[in-house]
């Protein structure tokens, strides 16, 4: 009840703050419409946006369930397979350095214009952050534990999964949360490299028209999509693992 309150107050206040821009700069409406002008476009295209809407919700979540999952198991590869490290951290280090935007037309390329492009483009941008978190969790073990797990004979299996993952349950559930902050982004990216539906590209075809007021009317919906994300991810982790006080 108190986030929602103080969520409430920034909200307030970021809008007072932005109507105040307006009155005292006497900015023209194709620039910077009014607050009133984006509750206009998202009541009269109630319909139109909540459609678009539908589509980049689907494709983050999806986005964020495969990159997640992916990040997870390939975690779990680098601390098992110790061979393997030295190949695959190349890999995931390369597929951090070429930006999204060069990776986007590829893509489309590849899989079309469709939903399944923006899915993985959304997977791609959150796999890294999600391997790194639960790959160092995972590292960053108490030795002790494993000594007194060695101690008691355990084997390789039980250690990982009876001290390695629960004691990396907090690094992967900050891998978790930022994966959900930032998993809107490959799927604006790729609705704006090419698509026919989603809120990038409704963006995009209203820039083309001049509407400045339906583009901040998507940046609206995108930000309160993106909160819903974060906070929805946020409590189902404090739920999951309440042991952290986090």
């Amino acid at each position: 009840m108190h986030r929602f309150i103080r969520l409430l107050i920034i909200a307030t206040g970021l809008l007072v703050f932005w109507q105040g821009i307006i009155w005292i700069t006497h900015v023209p409406r194709f620039i910077l419409p009014s607050p009133f002008d984006v509750y206009t476009v998202l009541t009269e295209r109630y319909t139109l946006i909540a459609e678009h809407t539908l589509t980049t919700a689907i494709e983050i979540i999806l986005g964020l369930l495969l990159g997640s999952t992916a990040g997870f198991l390939s975690a779990l590869l680098l601390q098992a397979v110790r061979a393997i490290r030295p190949w695959l951290m190349p890999v995931l280090v390369i597929s951090q350095a070429i930006p999204v935007f060069a990776l986007a037309p590829i893509l489309m390329l590849w899989f079309g214009y469709g939903m399944v492009s923006k899915v993985i483009m959304a997977s791609l941008i959150i796999f890294f952050p999600v391997t790194a978190a639960c790959y160092d969790g995972l590292r960053q073990t108490p030795r002790t534990w494993l000594y007194l797990a060695q101690t008691m004979q355990a084997s390789a299996w039980q250690q990982l999964r009876y001290i390695r993952l629960p004691a990396s349950l907090p690094s992967l559930a900050s891998g978790l949360r930022v994966a959900a902050s930032i998993a809107p982004i490959g799927a604006i990216v790729g609705e704006w490299v090419g698509s026919s539906s989603g809120l990038g590209y409704l963006m995009l075809q209203a820039n083309a028209r001049m509407q400045v007021d339906v583009m901040f009317a998507c940046l609206f919906v995108l930000a309160v999509m993106a909160l819903l994300v974060y906070f929805s991810m946020d409590y189902i982790l404090r739920k999951s693992i309440p042991w952290t006080g986090k």
